[in-house]
Protein backbone atom coordinates (compact mmCIF):
# COMPACT_ATOMS: atom_id res chain seq x y z
CA UNK A 1 0.00 0.00 0.00
CA UNK A 2 1.00 3.62 -0.17
CA UNK A 3 0.86 4.11 3.61
CA UNK A 4 4.51 3.17 4.18
CA UNK A 5 6.07 5.75 1.82
CA UNK A 6 3.71 8.42 3.12
CA UNK A 7 4.62 7.55 6.72
CA UNK A 8 8.34 7.58 5.91
CA UNK A 9 8.04 10.95 4.21
CA UNK A 10 6.12 12.28 7.21
CA UNK A 11 8.83 11.12 9.61
CA UNK A 12 11.48 12.71 7.38
CA UNK A 13 9.59 16.01 7.22
CA UNK A 14 9.07 16.18 10.99
CA UNK A 15 12.70 15.26 11.65
CA UNK A 16 14.04 17.84 9.18
CA UNK A 17 11.66 20.57 10.35
CA UNK A 18 12.62 19.96 13.97
CA UNK A 19 16.30 20.03 13.10
CA UNK A 20 16.32 23.04 10.80
CA UNK A 21 13.65 25.20 12.43
CA UNK A 22 14.30 24.51 16.11
CA UNK A 23 17.78 22.91 16.14
CA UNK A 24 16.33 19.93 18.05
CA UNK A 25 16.92 16.24 17.45
CA UNK A 26 14.09 13.78 17.30
CA UNK A 27 14.34 10.80 19.64
CA UNK A 28 11.78 9.01 21.73
CA UNK A 29 13.91 7.90 24.67
CA UNK A 30 14.25 11.47 25.91
CA UNK A 31 10.49 11.85 25.48
CA UNK A 32 10.00 8.84 27.74
CA UNK A 33 12.39 10.41 30.26
CA UNK A 34 10.29 13.56 30.05
CA UNK A 35 7.14 11.61 30.92
CA UNK A 36 8.97 9.92 33.79
CA UNK A 37 10.11 13.32 35.09
CA UNK A 38 6.47 14.30 35.56
CA UNK A 39 5.87 11.33 37.87
CA UNK A 40 9.27 10.76 39.49
CA UNK A 41 11.00 13.72 41.13
CA UNK A 42 14.50 12.26 40.78
CA UNK A 43 17.59 14.32 39.90
CA UNK A 44 18.25 12.15 36.83
CA UNK A 45 14.92 13.17 35.31
CA UNK A 46 15.43 16.82 36.27
CA UNK A 47 18.43 17.27 33.96
CA UNK A 48 18.38 20.25 31.64
CA UNK A 49 18.51 17.94 28.59
CA UNK A 50 15.19 16.46 29.69
CA UNK A 51 13.18 19.39 31.01
CA UNK A 52 14.34 21.97 28.44
CA UNK A 53 12.56 20.11 25.64
CA UNK A 54 9.30 19.69 27.49
CA UNK A 55 7.46 22.53 25.66
CA UNK A 56 7.79 20.76 22.30
CA UNK A 57 8.37 17.14 23.33
CA UNK A 58 5.18 16.58 25.35
CA UNK A 59 2.89 17.85 22.55
CA UNK A 60 4.89 15.68 20.11
CA UNK A 61 4.30 12.58 22.29
CA UNK A 62 0.61 13.44 22.62
CA UNK A 63 0.48 13.73 18.82
CA UNK A 64 2.00 10.26 18.47
CA UNK A 65 -0.72 8.80 20.70
CA UNK A 66 -3.47 10.75 18.96
CA UNK A 67 -2.13 9.76 15.53
CA UNK A 68 -2.14 6.10 16.52
CA UNK A 69 -5.70 6.40 17.79
CA UNK A 70 -6.93 8.17 14.63
CA UNK A 71 -5.17 5.60 12.46
CA UNK A 72 -6.82 2.74 14.36
CA UNK A 73 -10.26 4.33 14.08
CA UNK A 74 -9.84 4.96 10.34
CA UNK A 75 -8.64 1.38 9.84
CA UNK A 76 -11.74 -0.05 11.52
CA UNK A 77 -10.71 -0.23 15.15
CA UNK A 78 -8.19 -1.85 17.42
CA UNK A 79 -8.45 -4.14 20.38
CA UNK A 80 -5.58 -5.11 22.66
CA UNK A 81 -4.51 -8.74 22.52
CA UNK A 82 -1.97 -11.02 24.11
CA UNK A 83 -2.28 -13.58 21.30
CA UNK A 84 1.28 -13.90 20.01
CA UNK A 85 0.75 -16.58 17.35
CA UNK A 86 3.79 -18.77 16.82
CA UNK A 87 5.32 -17.61 20.10
CA UNK A 88 2.29 -18.99 21.96
CA UNK A 89 2.38 -22.20 19.97
CA UNK A 90 6.06 -22.96 20.55
CA UNK A 91 6.86 -21.40 23.91
CA UNK A 92 3.43 -21.51 25.52
CA UNK A 93 3.75 -18.95 28.31
CA UNK A 94 0.52 -17.97 30.00
CA UNK A 95 -0.57 -14.38 30.39
CA UNK A 96 1.74 -13.76 33.38
CA UNK A 97 4.69 -15.31 31.51
CA UNK A 98 4.09 -13.15 28.43
CA UNK A 99 3.83 -10.00 30.55
CA UNK A 100 7.07 -10.95 32.33
CA UNK A 101 8.72 -11.64 28.94
CA UNK A 102 7.66 -8.21 27.68
CA UNK A 103 8.79 -6.52 30.90
CA UNK A 104 12.26 -8.10 30.70
CA UNK A 105 12.43 -7.17 27.00
CA UNK A 106 11.60 -3.59 27.96
CA UNK A 107 14.40 -3.60 30.53
CA UNK A 108 16.85 -4.76 27.85
CA UNK A 109 15.64 -2.03 25.49
CA UNK A 110 15.99 0.60 28.21
CA UNK A 111 19.47 -0.64 29.12
CA UNK A 112 20.51 -0.64 25.46
CA UNK A 113 19.13 2.86 25.01
CA UNK A 114 21.23 4.17 27.88
CA UNK A 115 24.28 2.15 26.82
CA UNK A 116 24.02 3.42 23.24
CA UNK A 117 23.34 6.98 24.41
CA UNK A 118 20.08 7.13 22.49
CA UNK A 119 17.23 5.13 21.04
CA UNK A 120 16.75 3.51 17.66
CA UNK A 121 14.69 6.42 16.38
CA UNK A 122 17.27 8.95 17.53
CA UNK A 123 20.23 7.12 16.03
CA UNK A 124 18.54 5.48 13.05
CA UNK A 125 16.47 8.40 11.82
CA UNK A 126 17.99 11.60 13.11
CA UNK A 127 21.61 10.57 13.69
CA UNK A 128 22.04 8.89 10.32
CA UNK A 129 20.34 11.82 8.63
CA UNK A 130 22.92 14.14 10.21
CA UNK A 131 25.79 11.87 9.14
CA UNK A 132 26.80 10.99 12.69
CA UNK A 133 29.49 8.31 12.81
CA UNK A 134 28.42 7.31 16.33
CA UNK A 135 24.83 6.87 15.14
CA UNK A 136 26.03 4.79 12.19
CA UNK A 137 27.90 2.42 14.53
CA UNK A 138 24.95 2.31 16.95
CA UNK A 139 22.50 1.56 14.13
CA UNK A 140 24.72 -1.21 12.73
CA UNK A 141 25.05 -2.64 16.23
CA UNK A 142 21.36 -2.75 17.11
CA UNK A 143 20.31 -3.93 13.64
CA UNK A 144 22.97 -6.67 13.62
CA UNK A 145 22.16 -7.73 17.16
CA UNK A 146 18.45 -7.81 16.34
CA UNK A 147 19.04 -9.94 13.24
CA UNK A 148 21.27 -12.35 15.15
CA UNK A 149 18.74 -12.64 17.98
CA UNK A 150 15.91 -13.38 15.55
CA UNK A 151 18.02 -15.95 13.70
CA UNK A 152 19.01 -17.74 16.92
CA UNK A 153 15.47 -17.65 18.31
CA UNK A 154 14.17 -19.01 15.02
CA UNK A 155 16.70 -21.85 15.09
CA UNK A 156 15.98 -22.67 18.72
CA UNK A 157 12.23 -22.23 19.01
CA UNK A 158 10.45 -21.68 15.74
CA UNK A 159 12.00 -23.70 12.91
CA UNK A 160 9.86 -26.78 12.24
CA UNK A 161 12.18 -28.47 9.78
CA UNK A 162 15.68 -27.22 9.36
CA UNK A 163 17.60 -27.97 6.22
CA UNK A 164 20.68 -30.17 6.45
CA UNK A 165 22.90 -27.16 5.84
CA UNK A 166 21.29 -25.20 8.68
CA UNK A 167 21.46 -28.21 11.04
CA UNK A 168 25.17 -28.71 10.32
CA UNK A 169 25.91 -24.99 10.70
CA UNK A 170 23.96 -24.68 13.93
CA UNK A 171 25.61 -27.74 15.49
CA UNK A 172 29.08 -26.57 14.49
CA UNK A 173 28.56 -22.96 15.57
CA UNK A 174 26.33 -23.30 18.61
CA UNK A 175 26.48 -26.92 19.72
CA UNK A 176 23.30 -28.96 19.95
CA UNK A 177 20.38 -26.51 19.67
CA UNK A 178 17.40 -28.82 19.61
Amino acid sequence: TCALPISGAGIALVTLALLFLANKRLGLSTGFEDLCSLALPLPYFGRKAVVSGRPWRLPFLAGLLLGGFVSAVLAGGWSPTLALGLFDERIGFGVAGKLAWMFVGGLFIGFGTRLGNGCTSGHGVCGLGRGSRRSFVATLTFMGTGMLTVALAHLKFFARRRSTCVRRFSRRAYGSIS
